[in-house]
């Protein structure tokens, strides 16, 4: 977006690093656009000197030290052209690919939409590895500890899982003790977006 300034933590005041950047119009087709129109951008602290991660309790949704939206650019930008300011930034890797896979909720989500499982399609669901770990877009999200999906604070509904990022996948971090960590957006007030995570 034209004039805008590079994210920084509410806590250390130092850039965030930028851990996702997803543009709507290179979506696989049958993906539409999940979290509406333009370029979804995800922002982390890392900045482990003034510990943000911690003093902003980064792993609950709307922390401090992160920040997830949306941009719809006023002019055609290149990012290849921004200068990067963040301290020991993360190497730069593109998606050069998308690949659909089948993916089912865990025994919780499918007992809350009110199917119960016999023992026999437990060991199978397990089996199967579902959900699906690693990184990916949409499906369903590969709890840790249990559901926990955040409620937007306009309407309190719950949030609906747009992008998971693993530890140590594509990004070269770990979230606490190999968690998992999950965006979401309200779908009825669009601007309202997190990223959460929970280790084991």
């Amino acid at each position: 977006m034209d004039g805008e300034e590079w994210p920084c933590c509410e806590n250390c005041r130092e850039p965030m690093q930028l851990f996702l950047q997803l543009n709507s119009e290179h979506l696989p087709i049958e993906a539409g656009t999940p979290f509406g129109e333009g370029i979804l951008q995800v922002f982390y602290c890392t900045n482990e000197d003034e510990n943000c991660e911690f003093v902003c309790e980064a792993s609950l949704p709307f922390s401090k030290s992160t920040l997830v939206r949306v941009i719809k650019p006023t002019s055609s930008v290149d990012f290849r052209d921004i200068e990067c300011p963040v301290k020991d930034p993360f190497p730069e890797k593109a998606i050069v690919d998308w690949e659909a896979k089948e993916d089912y909720p865990n025994w919780e989500e499918l007992e809350e939409l009110g199917c119960t499982l016999t023992d026999k399609q437990l060991k199978r669901l397990w089996k199967l590895k579902y959900p699906l770990s690693k990184d990916k877009l949409l499906g369903w999200p590969d709890w840790v500890q249990g559901i926990e999906y955040p409620d937007c604070r306009h309407c309190g509904r719950r949030m609906k899982l747009i992008f998971q990022i693993d530890s140590e996948d594509n990004l070269p971090y770990m979230f606490g003790d190999g968690g998992c960590s999950h965006i979401t957006q309200c779908q009825f007030h669009k601007e309202e977006m997190a990223i959460a995570w929970a280790c084991h």
